[in-house]
């Protein structure tokens, strides 16, 4: 195979870099810390060196940072060494965990039930930041501090973003990035920075990714809330009227199954629906769970 030629640009060398990761099946958040590292560490050096051209610094780095294929298995071989609470291969876990009971035991679907009970918090806050900063940022605009704020307001929404995707990664167990990404050079103008901010697809995708986190995290919050309560009500309450022989089901349009319920093979019928409703539920936030984990990894890693 013809070797590229090595890049004499700190965008080319990142542009390798980028493709040898994507090649290497590198997760997105794992490639948008690389980028970031590398590309704050080649701006370092050019930096230091404002004597010397660009292409000439490349080839000094590249001979002891190493080629952008180096520093991708790098990376790669870093991030495996990586232990955490959840498995690193999806496709090396026995199948037996996905059957329906052993649901039980899959430590994503507990952190997801737990995203869900916790979405509708960070949703109504998110959304509340993106709507006053946007309105505040309108309205501002015409006056001499209008500039300044909406930077301030797309520099939160980063940060929210970036602690959002932290969470994610957290409960859900979907690689984001671990580092802000840096935004502007230290020489580039206000207008230019502006500019900069408003041509960036992933300023737009991270405010719609918070404001949708409202929608979301009242449908989340519902269904984790409602699911759980069907599942401890009827547990509880059918091993309730088997203990103390006392039944409090009332079924006036159906008279034939209140009187099921009164009885203790209709008890123990709603027992074992309570119990596994609890396993249903532990799928259902699991599939939401892997849903918003690649929503989140399509809205929120900027490559």
């Amino acid at each position: 195979m013809k070797q590229d030629r090595p890049p004499d640009t700190v965008r080319a060398y990142l542009a390798a870099l980028q493709r040898s990761m994507k090649a290497q099946g590198c997760k997105p958040g794992l490639i948008a810390d690389a980028l970031a590292d590398c590309e704050e560490h080649l701006n370092n050096e050019v930096a230091m060196h404002p004597g010397v051209s660009e292409a000439d610094v490349l080839a000094q780095v590249i001979e002891t940072y190493g080629t952008p294929e180096e520093i991708a298995e790098e990376y790669k071989s870093m991030e495996a060494a990586i232990s955490g609470p959840f498995p690193k291969n999806e496709g090396t876990m026995p199948a037996r965990r996905y059957g329906f009971f052993n649901v039980v035991r899959d430590p994503r679907a507990y952190g997801a039930l737990m995203y869900m009970l916790l979405s509708l918090v960070t949703g109504v806050f998110y959304f509340t930041v993106v709507v006053t900063g946007l309105a505040l940022s309108v309205g501002l605009f015409v006056l001499i501090i209008g500039i300044p704020f909406a930077l301030l307001f797309i520099g939160v929404c980063r940060v929210l973003g970036h602690v959002e995707g932290r969470i994610v990664e957290g409960l859900l167990a979907v690689r984001m990035p671990r580092r802000l990404p840096p935004t502007t050079q230290p020489d580039e103008t206000i207008f230019a920075q502006i500019k900069e901010a408003l041509i960036d697809v992933r300023t737009w995708s991270t405010m719609f990714y918070l404001a949708l986190m409202l929608p979301l995290g009242i449908a989340y919050f519902t269904i984790a809330v409602t699911g759980i309560a069907m599942s401890v009500g009827l547990t509880l309450g059918s091993l309730w009227s088997l203990i103390t022989g006392h039944s409090d089901i009332h079924i006036s349009d159906l008279p034939w199954l209140e009187h099921l319920f009164h009885t203790a093979p209709g008890l123990i019928v709603l027992l074992v629906v309570g119990i596994l409703l609890f396993f249903v539920m532990l799928h259902i936030a699991r599939g939401i769970g892997w849903l918003h984990g690649r929503i989140a990894e399509l809205l929120l890693v900027r490559l």
